[in-house]
């Protein structure tokens, strides 16, 4: 009789085999191993449910593109859902396919397509982003500030953290930006004093989470296996940390996570009702009005491109519908009449 192999002299059945991953949890699994946002495995999640609920239930593996074209179709027919929204849907579903099953479907192509509008973005006046600011006072004040001052996005504003700003050389690195890109964005003087006390306050709320037995602030899981102490030090906190520990969804652990940008929204909107501004201004405006005020104050538009942060030169040039290269810049027929001697009817 031939000796038993070594792998298997002492080994026993196991009587309760891991279970295989669902799909979903399979999907969840491989976005947080490939390091996506929290927000983006929640939309990516959302659509491949709607996808597999759209087709009776049928799982992906027996669809194929025909069926893929189909759901986004009816996603712009029947729901009536912004380009953008078609767009996310499809990057979803073609994760699922390329990364959990291995399926390669390409870009499909037979897909009636969500019309894009062509929208130009609200832009308040110097004036009127100083009036909005005076309605808003403390941590709002100076996140709205920010964004104003640096034209950073709502989300890299809220996680923002402590080592990504450079009071010597007074510019901030945005980390991971919209597209995985870096930048650097000009660090406004004015806030610096406010931005230290933010800091300042950071530093005593970690010492007193430390003391609580916690101090873990939120990262990436790849970060922590290489740094362990990475999460409990000053520099790696977040410049706005919310008010509450909370527990990770992920990992279990009790951490220190960002604010809810739910608040500065909120506030941004209460302080332009009070200023009787008739304009729609979120605080995604005060990022509009950034690129606008720079390009009015001379700068040239590649610059106002990279401090953005935008891929193509073209998605900047929208800034310039408020320039002397747009409506403004055009003098109504009815003034020229009026300037002629003409006079009009009260």
């Amino acid at each position: 009789m031939s000796p038993v192999p070594y792998a298997n002299a002492n080994s026993t059945p196991n009587p309760n085999p891991p279970k295989p991953l669902r799909l979903l949890d399979q999907v969840r699994d491989k976005l947080r191993k490939l390091h996506y946002s929290p927000r983006t495995e929640e939309a990516y999640v959302g659509w491949i449910k709607r996808y597999i609920w759209f087709h009776d239930k049928r799982h992906p593996k027996e669809m194929g593109a025909a069926e893929v074209e189909a759901f986004l179709s009816s996603l712009a027919t029947q729901r009536g859902v912004s380009a953008a929204t078609q767009n996310q849907a499809l990057c979803g579903i073609l994760f699922l396919y390329k990364q959990v099953l291995g399926v390669e479907l390409g870009w499909v192509d037979g897909v009636t397509r969500a019309k894009r509008p062509e929208r130009v973005p609200v832009v308040l006046t110097r004036q009127e982003v100083g009036l909005v600011l005076q309605q808003m006072t403390g941590r709002d004040w100076l996140m709205a500030s920010l964004m104003y001052g640096t034209g950073l996005r709502l989300m890299e504003c809220v996680q923002l953290r402590v080592q990504s700003i450079d009071f010597g050389y007074r510019q901030i690195t945005v980390h991971h930006g919209k597209g995985g890109k870096d930048r650097f964005v000009p660090l406004p003087a004015a806030l610096i004093p406010g931005l230290q006390e933010q800091i300042r306050g950071s530093e005593r709320l970690l010492a007193a989470d430390l003391a609580a037995g916690f101090g873990e602030v939120s990262m990436p899981e790849a970060l922590v296996r290489k740094y362990p102490r990475a999460p409990f030090e000053l520099k790696w906190w977040y410049v706005f940390p919310s008010v509450d520990r909370s527990r990770d969804p992920i990992t279990g652990r009790i951490k220190r996570h960002h604010i809810d940008p739910s608040g500065l929204q909120k506030a941004m909107r209460t302080a332009v009702l009070r200023t009787g501004i008739a304009k729609r201004a979120s605080p995604h405006t005060l990022r509009h009005c950034f690129a606008t005020h720079l390009l009015e104050a001379g700068y040239d538009i590649r610059t106002v491109q990279e401090l953005m942060g935008h891929r193509d030169v073209t998605t900047t040039q929208i800034y310039t519908h408020v320039l002397q290269r747009g409506g403004s810049a055009v003098q109504s027929p009815f003034d020229a009449l009026l300037g002629g001697g003409v006079r009009a009817a009260a």
